[in-house]
């Protein structure tokens, strides 16, 4: 009995076993089935070809393992004439320990006919499913753009070009509330081969909008997308904050980049051989293309007018806000502080600085303003308004609660938030009383009645002295004090000319001063090698300063402004395009992958001189 107990024991065992491996495997398959994605997919290498032209079209499948595809079935190329396939290619790669593959079924065709034609659905059978194509509409022309320019040994049209590669610019609002953030992302799609570093052409203009740079990798990261059944590498060039600071249809103007491109020289031979492998002597040229981006246009809309409480003061986004003091237990005399804090997502640079009511018995300072900033997507962080307030009479002081408001476009409403009340007990301080004020007052009318000398109306006798008055100090004293004003006037007026010789020397050193102060944390920035910061850091000194000293507010300053207020204030064009180059300089290098380590000096060496050019010409005309 014992042995059949054992026996059945073992085998409960087995089967718990057996049970537990298969639900092993199953919950493994359906993991593999959701890591490892399949997809079947369908592109051309030209949607649009001449009578005369050969493409090609590819068929891509992209799973775990390749070995188990099955019964491949093209589409139909009634309409074409089939010149070569179907030729595979099989590539596979590891990526983190997870394996991925990828075969390639591509067919070189040549149309039959001009017109519109449809190349239908292919299909393949993996691991028991069935997977399909989309279809892929085709142009046929009498001729195509490259028949009609080139020779010999003539090279693609830019039409050509412009099909393979151009710059698309998307917005993720097209309508917002003035105040609430659009991101604009730059990307670039290419299916050529680029022959050296790209170059700016044209900045895009962002009138109407306070810009914010966002955070993109130094180094563009390609992904493959198709658009329109052809297959790009794309990558992501730039990205930037908008935020509007006027109603309206606003309109950001197009990004052109100047993109050097190797292409192979084409022959005129209607060779098979050739148009299949190409020039076998590997003939290529660089052709330098302008790629333009589309304008992107945005709708905005004022905030409603609907419950707007009088707090708000166009802060758009979503905020918290906290409030701290130093102490509440102050003496007459002694600074308190009070701060106050604004964090969220929204613009954080344009908040404005909250309403404090101090009560009478204070005196207030300027707030100390203190921002941290994240540019990672949204733009968000905090903003620190720091008072100092100082007791002059003492008792039992209330400083009254801050009031904030912002509009909220997510949720459509308008959010009133409020700081505690703080109470402040002030007691005398070391400060003199009134009555120690009377007493000294009346100590100095006592010693002044010391000092009051009566005049003597009684008469009393004259003695003659017999001293010779050139003999005596006082005469020789009276002769000389005026001889020495003389010379020490002469003296000041040879270095107030001497001075006024010197006056670009002085304005040099001024302006110098003013550029080194400006740029201080970008030269700490360049000294610790950290250039990505730099761009930004220097950036935003240079704007800065032209927004200050051309008076210009920040939500309203656009490089295209302050260059007319330059030209306004009569500023050299030599100084102008100096300023205009090197800021695009800066701008490119701050996204371009890889530039800018070895330009740190010579950028801020250039814009601390133009700095200093700026500031002598305007200082000049000022003191004219």
């Amino acid at each position: 009995m014992q042995e059949e107990a054992d026996v059945q024991f073992d085998g409960d065992i087995k089967l718990k076993l057996i049970i537990k491996m298969k639900l092993f495997f199953l919950i493994w398959n359906v993991i593999q089935l959701t890591v490892f994605a399949q997809s079947f997919t369908a592109s051309v290498n030209n949607n649009k070809v001449g009578v005369n032209d050969r493409f090609e079209v590819s068929f891509t499948f992209s799973g775990k393992d390749v070995n188990a595809l099955r019964n491949f079935n093209p589409p139909d190329f009634s309409n074409f004439l089939t010149l070569s396939g179907p030729n595979q290619s099989t590539s596979m790669q590891i990526i983190n320990g997870v394996l991925s593959a990828s075969r390639t079924y591509s067919f070189i065709l040549q149309p039959r006919s001009i017109g519109k034609f449809t190349i239908g659905s292919a299909s393949i059978e993996f691991d028991g499913q069935k997977f399909t194509t989309s279809p892929i509409q085709l142009e046929v022309t009498a001729s195509s753009p490259q028949q009609q320019k080139r020779d010999d040994d003539a090279s693609v049209s830019n039409e050509e070009i412009a099909q393979n590669l151009f710059i698309r610019a998307s917005a993720d609002k097209q309508r917002v509330v003035m105040g609430e953030q659009v991101t604009v992302t730059y990307k670039l799609y290419i299916r050529l081969n680029i022959a050296s570093s790209m170059s700016i052409s044209k900045l895009p203009k962002y009138q109407g909008f306070w810009v914010e740079e966002l955070e993109t990798s130094s180094n563009i990261m390609f992904s493959t997308e198709v658009v329109d059944g052809k297959q790009y590498r794309v990558g992501v060039l730039k990205r930037v904050a908008l935020f509007p600071s006027q109603t309206g249809e606003l309109s950001v103007t197009p990004f052109e980049l100047k993109v050097p491109i190797q292409i192979q020289k084409k022959r005129r031979s209607q060779s098979l051989f050739d148009d299949f492998f190409g020039d076998p002597f590997g003939r290529y040229e660089t052709i330098e293309f302008n790629a333009r981006s589309n304008t992107l246009r945005v709708n905005v809309l004022p905030p409603p007018e609907a419950n707007r409480p009088q707090s708000f003061k166009n802060a758009v986004g979503e905020f918290s806000i906290s409030s701290s003091v130093g102490s509440q237990e102050v003496k007459t005399d002694e600074p308190v502080s009070l701060k106050i804090e604004i964090s969220g997502t929204g613009n954080i640079k344009l908040l404005d600085i909250p309403e404090v009511n101090i009560p009478p018995g204070f005196d207030k300072y300027d707030p100390k303003v203190d921002e941290q900033i994240s540019r990672s997507g949204r733009v968000s962080g905090k903003k620190t308004f720091e008072y100092l307030i100082v007791p002059r009479a003492a008792g039992k002081k209330i400083i009254p609660s801050v009031e904030f408001s912002f509009y909220n476009p997510a949720r459509n409403q308008y959010v009133t938030l409020t700081t505690p009340e703080y109470t402040l007990n002030v007691s005398q301080g070391e400060r003199k009383t009134d009555s120690e004020f009377a007493d000294f007052r009346r100590e100095g009318i006592r010693q002044l009645g010391e000092d009051i000398r009566f005049i003597k109306t009684a008469s009393g006798s004259f003695n003659k002295k017999g001293e010779i008055v050139l003999h005596s100090i006082g005469f020789w004293t009276a002769v000389g004090l005026p001889l020495l004003a003389f010379i020490g006037l002469i003296a000041w007026k040879r270095r107030d000319e001497k001075l006024s010789a010197d006056i670009q020397s002085l304005k040099y050193r001024k302006a110098e001063k003013i550029a080194k102060s400006r740029l201080k944390l970008a030269k700490k920035l360049m000294e610790e090698n950290n250039y990505q910061q730099f761009y930004t850091e220097i950036s935003a000194a240079l704007f800065g300063y032209l927004e200050d000293k051309l008076s210009i507010p920040k939500s309203e300053f656009t490089l295209d402004r302050a260059v007319d207020e330059l030209n306004k204030r009569k500023v050299e064009n030599s100084i102008v395009e100096r300023l205009s180059k090197n800021i695009e300089k800066c701008e490119f290098i701050r996204f371009a992958p890889g530039a800018g380590k070895e330009d740190m000096p010579p950028m801020y060496d250039e814009l601390t001189n133009v700095i200093i050019d700026i500031e002598r010409v305007l200082d000049g005309k000022k003191n004219v």
